[in-house]
């Protein structure tokens, strides 16, 4: 009995010590922080998760989309890009996978970036006939404009944002001006976001382009109209976002892929940590909520991260062993 007893302790210990040296190993990581308010949330996340659960020592670095993907493809630093929207680099950071720079771990938005056309949820529960850009272009008396009752409004994107491009060549090849449409520059993203929160206080029609994972979608529940048409990349890539197309044909918007990427020393060096980052990813729809509550709380990154790793412990608990929840638990 007592050498069973002997025994069972020294695999305890063993055990422990084996855990406590996968902490250990994990050492200094850097993490963008990326300027905007889901890559800050997601990037506090993996700061916790990776300090508490993992042992750690995190830096968050500021970061972008492209200093943030140069640097790691020719420096290898940051370790870890929680958040990087793949679409603009895909091309140089496939190259870096194939000579083994980098690597993709999880896809973080687990149904993409999405933009589009939307309209509030109330009015498409008011004209459940209303589900495509076409239908939506056949009412303009539904979706007046503010300035010009005669016509219908439809709201774009910003100056300066390359999705103001986009939206002029969609606005054209679904003929929004024949069918009594105006286009809408709405001046800035503080201008599109307050556009859309005027509208639900009055509970008045609203027609135009948003994309996610945002607090206002998060706040306001909104329904994404059907382009009618299958993606074609052709077409994108040689008219639909460019900006001398000159006859545009319509076209469902591209897939706004989102993965979290991270340095080969990194995945090598700490193999538990990055098994953690294979596996976590969210929808939209959380998302949306987790900035809806930042954003109505004047909260930062970090609150986010603690409300999402609090309310929704049954889904981040299972990208993790049961010793590492434990301890990310026990530090919140």
């Amino acid at each position: 009995m007592r050498l069973t007893i002997s025994a069972i302790a020294a695999a305890a210990a063993i055990a422990f010590l084996g855990s406590q040296s996968a902490q250990a190993d994990c050492g200094r990581v850097t993490i963008a922080d990326m300027n905007w308010a889901s890559a800050e949330f997601a990037a506090y996340v993996d700061k916790i998760v990776l300090e508490e659960g993992y042992g750690c020592n995190v830096e968050l670095v500021p970061g972008d989309t492209m200093p943030t993907s140069t640097s790691m493809m020719e420096k290898g630093e940051p370790d870890i890009a929680p958040e990087l929207w793949v679409n603009a680099v895909k091309t140089a950071l496939d190259r870096a996978v194939e000579e083994g720079r980098l690597q993709y771990a999880a896809e973080i938005l687990s149904d993409g970036g999405q933009e589009g056309w939307w309209i509030p949820q109330y009015v498409k529960d008011a004209n459940p006939e209303i589900k495509s850009v076409n239908d939506a272009l056949a009412r303009p008396e539904l979706f007046e404009h503010p300035e010009l009752p005669e016509k219908g409004a439809v709201y774009g994107c910003p100056s300066g944002w390359n999705c103001q491009i986009l939206m002029e060549n969609f606005f054209r090849a679904y003929d929004g001006e024949e069918k009594g449409f105006e286009l809408i520059d709405p001046g800035s993203g503080a201008g599109l976001a307050g556009s859309i929160a005027k509208s639900y206080e009055r509970k008045e029609p609203w027609l135009g382009y948003y994309w996610a994972p945002t607090a206002i979608l998060g706040k306001y529940p909104m329904y994404r109209l059907d382009m009618g048409v299958e993606h074609d990349p052709e077409e994108w890539h040689s008219c639909t976002s460019q900006p001398d197309c000159v006859d545009p044909e319509p076209n469902e918007w591209t897939r706004s892929s989102v993965w979290t990427v991270v340095t080969d020393r990194f995945s090598k060096s700490s193999p538990e940590a990055m098994a953690y980052l294979e596996q976590r990813s969210w929808s939209n729809e959380i998302a949306n909520e987790v900035l809806a509550y930042m954003d109505e709380n004047q909260y930062m990154g970090e609150d986010g991260a603690r409300y999402f790793l609090k309310k929704y412990q049954d889904k981040w608990t299972a990208w993790v062993p049961d010793e590492v929840a434990a301890r990310v638990k026990e530090a919140l």
